[in-house]
């Protein structure tokens, strides 16, 4: 799914208290690409990827994702965007402490008329064992994956990361990129990460640098690197 952003321009707050924090921000992203924002704490990276996902709505400007112009989106289209094509994943999992992770996971599976098989999906990203498990029995890296599963389910085109592994070890962070390469490889997913560690890029066939709310810089590779071979 292909992503075009033109001039557009976010802020928050009102009066003297308003801060600009996308400041006429144009870029594209395409289709079955990985694509990482890079910036410094504070750049707008994340607001952007919120743009993107329909969870903010910018001030001006648009944002075309495939044939969607979703920035003008009534409320309710929007929610049907982000139901239909839609996957998030949180730095800090999201998942429901009462529920176990094949119910964290499957709670999902009613958004989409063609789900993935649940308990087949867990057995790919290595769950099967742990399907039964609450959050607080599951390791940082277990709890990811869980959240990952619960937004590959819907079988979305387009699955957007904020930072992570942000709360991740080394290990377990590279982990958890080799296997958004392979869902980026096996099923041709957009998939957009938002990260503040500048080696991600590296794996990336696209990264937008963002710097004091505006794109500084965009990097295409024809060839990226594997997540296997990043050291950080």
């Amino acid at each position: 799914m292909d992503i075009r952003i033109d001039s557009v321009n976010k802020s928050f707050g009102q009066g003297d208290g308003k801060v600009h924090v996308l400041k006429d921000v144009s870029c594209t992203i395409d289709e079955s690409e990985i694509c990482t924002i890079v910036g410094a704490s504070g750049s707008g990276k994340s607001t952007l990827l919120n743009c993107l996902g329909g969870l903010d709505r910018p001030d001006s400007g648009t944002i075309r994702v495939g044939n969607r112009e979703i920035a003008s989106l009534s409320h309710k289209d929007l929610g049907r965007y982000r139901r239909d094509l839609v996957g998030f994943v949180f730095q800090f999992y999201n998942l429901v402490p009462a529920l176990t992770a094949r119910e964290n996971v499957g709670v999902c599976q009613y958004l989409s008329d063609d789900p993935m098989p649940l308990d087949e999906l867990l057995a790919d990203l290595g769950l099967a064992d742990h399907r039964n498990k609450f959050p607080s029995q599951l390791s940082g890296g277990q709890q990811q994956r869980c959240a990952i599963a619960r937004a590959l389910i819907k079988r979305p085109r387009l699955l957007l990361c904020d930072e992570p592994t942000g709360a991740l070890d080394y290990e377990t962070s590279k982990e958890m990129l080799a296997l958004l390469e392979r869902i980026n490889h096996d099923l041709g997913t957009t998939i957009v990460i938002v990260t503040h560690n500048q080696v991600l890029a590296e794996m990336a066939h696209r990264t937008i640098t963002v710097r004091d709310g505006r794109v500084s810089d965009v990097e295409v590779r024809k060839d990226p690197a594997p997540a296997s071979s990043l050291a950080w």
